[in-house]
């Protein structure tokens, strides 16, 4: 497998994820910030898991390799 833009993309949102969880249950940040921060995070690692942002496609943006023929 080689490295590509798509995996250092999905390995940035896990670890914004991973952060932002890190400060929530140390209570760094609370409140709604802390709760709208945490769904944000869910939404990083769920992007990251199904390699799709829909994000992305309203502004033309790939990751991805296009693979030629």
């Amino acid at each position: 497998m080689t490295k590509n833009m798509g995996s250092a993309d999905r390995i940035i949102r896990v670890i914004i994820a991973a952060i932002v969880g890190i400060l929530y249950f140390t209570g760094t940040i609370s409140g709604t910030l802390g709760i709208v921060l945490l769904v944000l995070a869910g939404v990083f690692v769920l992007t990251s898991v199904i390699s799709f942002c829909p994000l992305y496609a309203p502004f033309g943006i790939k990751t991805c390799k296009i693979k030629e023929k």
